[in-house]
């Protein structure tokens, strides 16, 4: 299926609850980058920890890679921006600040495969059991965007540690692949309606202000969330597709 018609076809997957999803367990959430887990999983966040819900956030790359011509924010002093943005975000919808694990890999080097990533595999595992997850989710596997490609096989290393816990797969970037992208077969999984939850996913993303403002203002190549993105992801429901188990 080409990813045009696939992304369709997420649109209208069946609206589940929170229970399809987590099965009374926690939540894993797995972001290539700080910002991703707002954008994709807001509204699930804040809806899991309005239930009661353990959640736990896994942030993979240290986000050095948005403003690399930036005098003002050298590396060490990005990452420490945007790790403290992400901490700000996840408070907005009710996770802690001790729930978020930071893996620091480089920004558009995040491997695939090798032993730092099976290390990062087993670092989600850990969390997975450690939150008694019933789902762990991470970035569509056909993302245009190498980190966020590497996360899904990272995740799917991790796989055979879930136990009972489903994994799901949440787009951020698909819509932007070129018409003709083949991606394989139709979706399945869900769609979680998040209208309750939507002011705190705004001030989710919000907090994330070196990627929606110009508050790093001397590099005029660093990355900025265009208005179009933000309004996608402003929808009142989150896509969730299912990731079959890894062979074993």
């Amino acid at each position: 299926m080409y990813a045009d018609a696939f992304l369709r076809a997420a649109e209208t997957l069946p609206v589940g609850t929170l229970d399809d999803l987590l099965s009374g367990g926690g939540l894993v959430v797995v972001a290539p980058h700080p910002d991703d887990e707002s954008l994709g999983c807001g509204g699930l966040m804040a809806a899991a920890r309005a239930a009661g819900r353990a959640v736990r956030v896994v942030i993979v790359s240290d986000g050095c890679g948005s403003h690399t011509h930036s005098a003002l924010y050298p590396p060490a002093k990005l990452r420490a921006l945007r790790e403290a943005e992400t901490l700000e975000a996840v408070a907005a919808v009710g996770v802690p600040a001790e729930a978020v694990r930071f893996l620091r890999l480089p920004d558009a080097g995040v491997p695939s495969a090798g032993p730092v990533a099976q290390a990062a595999a087993d670092a989600i595992a850990i969390t997975a059991r450690e939150c008694g997850a019933g789902a762990v989710c991470v970035t569509w596997g056909h993302d245009p965007h190498c980190d966020h490609q590497a996360a899904a096989a990272i995740v799917r290393l991790a796989q055979a540690q879930f136990g009972e816990a489903r994994t799901f797969a949440y787009p951020v970037w698909g819509w932007t692949l070129p018409e003709g992208t083949e991606v394989g077969d139709g979706p399945t999984g869900l769609r979680l309606d998040i209208t309750d939850h939507l002011p705190a996913k705004a001030r989710a993303v919000a907090a994330h202000r070196s990627q929606t403002t110009d508050l790093i203002s001397d590099d005029p190549t660093g990355f900025r969330l265009e208005p179009a993105m933000l309004t996608r992801f402003a929808r009142p429901h989150e896509i969730y597709v299912a990731m079959d188990r890894a062979a074993s």
